[in-house]
């Protein structure tokens, strides 16, 4: 209880390392081998889903591409007017995370630097399948084929609009 808190920059500074070493997807491949020896997949109703992993930027560090950034009024939070602009990421990066991309997630445009997809089967709910892939406007469909198709057999696939 009187041990100093953990620092949480360690998951940061070795997300690359975990992710060569593939640690998730062992992990991921275990609890569904478990969870098929005690028989809790169907294997036949699956849905698929995807949500956004929010990138260390926001809408006001995304500058264009093509011109001098314009001085800020105020460096520590700056005004910036995108009325009338129309921002993609052909015109615009951002300053702070260059990694970013502005996706559409329901009316507003936010920074996402990976979007996370979830195959799940539907008897328990359990994911059964998970990747992450470079955000882009098919990016969850993509995401979705690839893994219905690594699944052994014909099997039904629930999904929203968005898919």
């Amino acid at each position: 209880m009187d041990e100093p808190v953990w620092d949480p920059t360690v998951f940061t500074k070795n997300r690359q390392r975990l992710l060569d070493g593939e640690v998730a997807t062992a992990f991921l491949e275990r609890v569904v081998a478990l969870a098929q020896q005690r028989r809790l997949l169907s294997g036949e109703h699956f849905t698929v889903d995807g949500t956004l992993i929010e990138a260390w930027a926001s809408v006001k560090s995304f500058t264009r591409k093509d011109g001098p950034p314009r001085p800020p009024d105020d460096p520590g939070n700056p005004t910036v007017n995108f009325r009338g602009e129309r921002r993609s990421n052909l015109t615009h990066v951002s300053t702070t995370d260059p990694e970013a991309r502005l996706v559409r997630k329901g009316s507003a445009r936010r920074p996402s630097s990976l979007p996370g997809h979830a195959l799940m089967d539907n008897r328990h709910g359990l994911v059964v399948n998970a990747c992450a892939t470079q955000a882009s406007g098919t990016a969850e469909w993509e995401a979705a084929v690839q893994m219905v198709t690594a699944l052994p057999r014909q099997v039904t696939l629930g999904a929203d609009k968005g898919l």
